[in-house]
């Protein structure tokens, strides 16, 4: 079969020199022959010069993520078995370290060489999201290889919500290899116990993009009064409690996880009368909060991606202004402020921009203790910053 060529503009190859995995449609001059979604082609510049491999999705405004960047190198399963390899290596002492029933990002996506492909490891299974058209076309034989390298008893495909309809993507939830996943499956975190649900939960069941700031939380939270805003299924409450805090009041606008937030306190028997679990909207909740003038000592606050384009970028910043100067208000003076972006298209640098902006209306004097990311296993490669999708700050307020 004659190779499929994808032809930049000139001058639209640079970020590709620089190892990015993406080319964006305006970027593209035209192609030599056709391909279907997923289907493997070569990348080359305005001359014809060869750049990299790729898997070609048409049907979205990133229309090639690199497989590979030889040229010579064959898109195939001793192509995926390598690259599945090397990222189970890169975790492998990281990993030694967790509990028995610990959760673990086995598979970063494009930092990790697989573009689309997202997999965590909870026990004995297995949850993967394929998010591109390429992951999609090698979805089964990624599988098969996982399955194989990690003995795991079975994997769970969780490739649903808005991104299958920013890339061309049919919605896929199901077991994609082995056994039929339970559930929920228990997870054990800095000595805490969770009930994961793989089938509904966010992400792939469970933010363990979060796990080393859920244990920073409890620095400092002896007898202190805790607000987690965006509570999910109560992480960060959980850990504060642990460390013994005086009170934690859990935010959350679902019923259903302020119920998995109960739960979670009750398997760990903690002091169900220190626990508060509010359902509201955090915006409209933290005002009703400063007019009452009621304080906390320590705030978490951890919102959804805010940010969904380029284009709502600025109406991003504003929400994450608000936020932070309505907790920076409720913190009585010595308070710690944890803060958190999950937004990739916000950058560190604008994110702490915000957190100033808001300190300065609130006329709060706040310094920055620690800047806050993802933990070892969420690597990020430097020629793909978009990677870096969280990022947070650890505030001391006066």
């Amino acid at each position: 079969m004659a190779k499929v060529e994808l032809i930049l503009k000139a001058g639209r190859e640079k970020s590709l020199l620089r190892r990015h995995p993406w080319v964006f449609s305006g970027a593209v001059a035209g192609m030599k022959g056709t391909a279907q979604p997923g289907e493997t082609v070569d990348i080359v510049d305005a001359k014809g010069k060869a750049l990299a491999r790729g898997a070609y999705s048409g049907r979205s405004q990133i229309v090639c993520r690199v497989w590979s960047f030889s040229e010579h190198e064959s898109i195939d399963g001793v192509f995926f078995r390598q690259a599945l390899e090397h990222a189970l290596e890169r975790r492998r002492v990281f990993s030694a370290g967790l509990e028995p029933n610990g959760g673990l990002r086995l598979v970063n996506a494009e930092s990790d060489g697989l573009p689309g492909v997202v997999v965590d490891r909870y026990g004995e299974w297995l949850v993967g999201q394929f998010t591109s058209a390429g992951a999609q076309t090698w979805k089964g034989e990624i599988a098969r290889i996982l399955m194989e390298l990690t003995g795991a008893k079975g994997l769970l495909e969780r490739t649903e919500g808005e991104v299958c309809a920013q890339e061309g993507l049919t919605e896929s939830v199901g077991t994609l290899a082995g056994l039929t996943p339970p559930e929920t499956i228990p997870l054990q975190e800095h000595g805490l116990s969770y009930a994961v649900d793989p089938w509904h939960g966010h992400k792939t069941g469970f933010y363990l993009d979060q796990r080393d700031n859920r244990l920073l939380v409890r620095e400092g939270c002896q007898g202190r009064r805790v607000l987690n805003t965006f509570a999910f299924s109560g992480g960060f409450g959980l850990n504060a409690m642990a460390a013994g805090a005086e009170h934690v009041t859990h935010l959350e606008s679902s019923a259903a996880l302020l119920s998995q937030a109960e739960d979670h306190a009750r398997r760990n028997r903690l002091p169900e009368d220190r626990f508060d679990y509010c359902r509201g909207n955090a915006f409209h909740k933290l005002r009703e909060w400063r007019d009452q003038r009621r304080t906390f000592d320590c705030i978490v606050l951890d919102p959804p991606r805010l940010a969904d384009s380029q284009a709502g970028l600025m109406r991003a910043a504003r929400a994450y202004k608000d936020l932070n100067w309505l907790a920076l208000r409720l913190l009585a003076p010595g308070g710690r402020l944890l803060t958190f972006s999950c937004s990739g298209r916000v950058a560190m640098d604008l994110f702490a921009k915000v957190v100033a902006d808001a300190a300065i209306d609130a006329g709060r004097h706040v310094m920055i203790q620690r800047y806050l990311g993802p933990p070892a296993d969420h690597p990020v490669a430097l020629t793909f910053p978009e990677g870096r999708y969280l990022k947070g700050l650890q505030c001391i307020v006066d």
